[in-house]
């Protein structure tokens, strides 16, 4: 029992078991949701997902009231949890022409909107200059170019930063790691003396500050402690020799969560004093007054707010190796494993109480071996009907899904006090088949 209790931790603020045993999320059953909207199924919960955006307005605001909360669109973005972000006073990153298509659907306040990517098309820039976009996060030095050229045609001016490249290892996977010298985003700090005098003598632009990113699923405070020092001290080099004047110093976001029992993750109290902390004693050393700090938590925000639902197919017991519970869904819907060894927990949604029996691994129904949601997790007897529901399933699983096996990709539900809403339809294959030409 304790074991499940545990496990609850993982899924939504609002998560419990109710009588039947059952795993509820905001006051719903999830394994009466797998039956109204089918499965595979993924469920958001308000209350987390705005619970979640109040905890870094207060743990960073409380520390330092010239704070910008700007949501990574990146982990996963539609249309109401766009609402959601710009009623909680959210910025939005944007990172293509479609997440800024979404924010605008909703009347997003574009000021409020950061348009990053370390290769926007022609199309996009001009998007981000049409409609006067809050910052546009300069990558290189062919976008300097390009928008410097664009925004004089134009007549609009735009804010811009300098992404650096900071050369700090993160400590995370290769594939999630953006800040060290040598990968594909933003100015290296060999070069960034140039981004600076040439952003500033443009006089179509207007250089407000400079940006770093240093991966995703960071779990110390050290890399952004390290981060800031590089960062601070260059940006008091371009103080001296240019006159440059930080007005912004965004930090991106990169901020962790707990995935699985023995991997817990800083609270975001530790990250914000780390961080403030840090930033503030910098500048006083180097002099530079403290800019606007912009963070841009994606996962930190969304992750935990969202979770998976399938249904169990076919258990396949290989005695004395292993026994397989296959799933209605997989690496279409969430290629995290695949891709990058992501771990996760579960549960039986149907039987959240009854004792656990032995090892099984789940695992997904498409046509490759490496096809496992989860490997090797202890759960109660399975057996074909039953509900699994994954928790942290909030980010990165539905902007990375694919039709692959001709797959639809599943409804997304939202649960509020008890009351559930599609935000998402479930894909028909008549969607699936519109691009197709005879």
């Amino acid at each position: 029992m304790g074991t499940k209790v545990a496990k609850l931790s993982l899924f939504p603020l609002t998560a419990e078991v109710n009588e039947k045993g059952h795993l509820v999320v905001s006051g719903c059953d999830t394994v009466e949701l797998a039956v109204e909207f089918g499965t595979p199924l993924y469920v958001f919960d308000e209350f987390s997902l705005r619970s979640k955006c109040r905890e870094f307005k207060t743990e960073f605001g409380q520390r330092y009231s010239e704070t910008t909360l700007i949501y990574a669109s990146k982990a996963f973005l539609n249309r109401a949890l766009a609402v959601i972000f710009n009623e909680e006073g959210l910025g939005l990153d944007v990172v293509s022409a479609g997440e800024l298509a979404t924010a605008r659907s909703v009347d997003f306040p574009l000021d409020m909107v950061y348009f990053h990517g370390n290769n926007k098309s022609t199309e996009e820039i001009r998007l981000a200059l049409k409609h006067h976009v809050g910052r546009i996060v300069v990558d290189n030095f062919d976008e300097l170019d390009r928008l410097g050229e664009m925004a004089e045609e134009t007549g609009h001016i735009p804010d811009i930063l300098l992404r650096l490249t900071p050369g700090v290892d993160p400590h995370t996977h290769e594939h999630i790691t953006t800040g060290v010298l040598g990968g594909k985003f933003g100015f290296p700090l060999f070069s960034a003396d140039r981004a600076v005098t040439e952003a500033m003598s443009a006089p179509s632009l207007n250089l407000v500050g400079l940006h770093f990113h240093l991966g995703s699923l960071i779990f110390e405070v050290q890399p952004y402690e390290e981060a800031l020092e590089v960062v601070l001290e260059f940006a008091a080099e371009m103080k001296r020799k240019h006159g440059f004047e930080l007005e912004e110093l965004n930090i991106g976001g990169g901020f962790a969560i707990q995935y699985t029992m023995d991997s817990p993750a800083p609270p975001i109290s530790t990250y914000a004093e780390a961080i403030v902390s840090k930033m503030v004693s910098k500048c006083r050393l180097l002099k530079l007054a403290p800019p606007m700090l912009t963070i841009e938590p994606g996962r930190a925000i969304v992750g935990q707010a969202g979770i998976a639902l399938y249904r169990v197919g076919v258990v396949k017991d290989i005695p004395g190796i292993r026994c397989y519970v296959s799933v209605d869904g997989g690496m279409a819907d969430n290629i995290r494993p695949v891709l990058y060894g992501a771990k996760y927990e579960a549960l039986v949604a149907n039987k959240v109480l009854e004792e656990e029996v032995g090892l099984v691994t789940i695992a997904g129904r498409f046509c490759e071996s490496g096809d496992i949601l989860v490997e090797d997790i202890s759960l109660p007897l399975v057996s074909a009907g039953d509900i699994i529901a994954i928790p942290d399933c909030g980010a990165y699983c539905l902007p990375l899904q694919s039709n692959y096996n001709a797959s639809l990709k599943p409804a997304i539900v939202g649960v509020k006090e008890g009351k559930a809403r599609l935000i998402r339809r479930r894909e028909t294959f008549d969607d699936f088949a519109r691009c197709d030409l005879l």
